[in-house]
């Protein structure tokens, strides 16, 4: 069976740290659960990850080098 999460084209997905997360929520002056959600069966995040972590996603951008976004995992 094929690990998605290894792919090429799959952008890099890691948990973010409780102290991060609260610089995040606080630069954006937002709460944990108005950020996009991702689904905790989606195969592109970590196995470890839980419901109501945050998944921080690092694309690759044709104008930017590299887009930052975050998702709630949810169940």
């Amino acid at each position: 069976m094929v690990d998605v999460s290894q792919h090429e084209l799959v952008p890099e997905h890691t948990i973010l740290e409780e102290e991060v997360l609260e610089e995040v929520l606080t630069e954006y002056d937002i709460d944990r659960t108005d950020l996009p959600k991702i689904k905790r069966t989606d195969p592109a995040i970590p196995d470890d990850a839980e419901t109501g972590d945050v998944i921080k996603i690092v694309r690759n951008s044709r104008t930017t080098d590299q887009a930052v976004v975050y998702r709630l995992v949810v169940e």
